[in-house]
């Protein structure tokens, strides 16, 4: 028998079916604008310079950027998936509110929600590693497991942003989460540079984002460096995010859906 959940999730990908063109920009082309200026660009620079592949392991900086990018794009969509569209489901469009009128129960909308955008990520990510291949710089045939390790990633954020959102009535708070959260995290998580190069307090604020696991997992795949206890630990932090958000949002879903 199917799981209630996944009605909810066919609900959500028919819809993205009509819409996903306005999203490409997003997932796919904008990352790979980053990878073929600043890969191919700044990181021609980068390489020739003395310190140069040593600072980024031995590799190319374009081997280091992609995935990065890869992992930081997944943050990226679960992130924007969370806010605005889930705001729309309970204020503005009440589509929550329609599903919760059928048998589905408010986790079930809750998982079916989160497992459309696990979809969308897995498109992104996968679309991103085929261009990597292209450019010559997937060293590993581990490479394929950084495709649900970004989306793992990206359900790291989409589920406790998700189960915030559940409880606003508006979306004042969120371009602030866009502007002081995502960004930076997008910036300063190991995506474009060694987390290494930042100072000591910086450092250790990054070493507990789910992103720079994201970024450290996805890369050790591609390049072929994983490790298994570290490749563990990465693992459990973006686990325990997304249970931590599922388990809130069973919460805030099932009060805001039974208010």
């Amino acid at each position: 028998m199917t799981h209630p959940a996944l009605r909810q999730a066919e609900h959500e990908l028919a819809v993205y079916r009509r819409i996903w063109r306005g999203s490409v920009a997003t997932m796919f082309v904008t990352p790979l604008l980053f990878l073929a200026a600043m890969g191919l660009g700044l990181g021609d620079s980068i390489d020739r310079g003395a310190r140069g592949q040593a600072t980024l392991g031995g590799v190319s900086y374009l081997a280091f950027l992609a995935p990065g990018l890869l992992a930081a794009t997944a943050m990226q969509v679960g992130a924007g998936a969370s806010l605005w569209p889930v705001q729309g489901g309970f204020s503005w469009q009440r589509f929550f509110h329609a599903s919760a009128a059928t048998p589905l129960r408010p986790v079930d909308i809750l998982l079916g929600w989160l497992i459309s955008i696990v979809a969308r990520s897995l498109l992104a990510a996968v679309l991103f590693l085929a261009v990597a291949t292209a450019f010559g710089i997937v060293a590993s045939p581990l490479a394929v497991l950084a495709v649900p390790a970004a989306a793992l990633t990206s359900l790291a954020f989409a589920a406790p942003l998700t189960a915030f959102t559940a409880t606003r009535e508006g979306d004042t708070a969120f371009p602030m989460i866009m502007r002081f959260v995502v960004v930076p995290l997008f910036l300063f998580s190991g995506a474009f540079f060694p987390i290494s190069q930042l100072p000591a307090a910086l450092r250790a604020v990054a070493w507990f984002t789910p992103l720079w696991h994201g970024v450290a997992l996805c890369r050790s795949l591609m390049l072929g460096t994983l490790e298994a206890g570290p490749g563990l630990g990465h693992l459990a932090v973006l686990v325990a995010s997304s249970a931590a958000g599922v388990a809130w949002g069973a919460r805030t879903f099932t009060r805001r859906l039974n208010a």
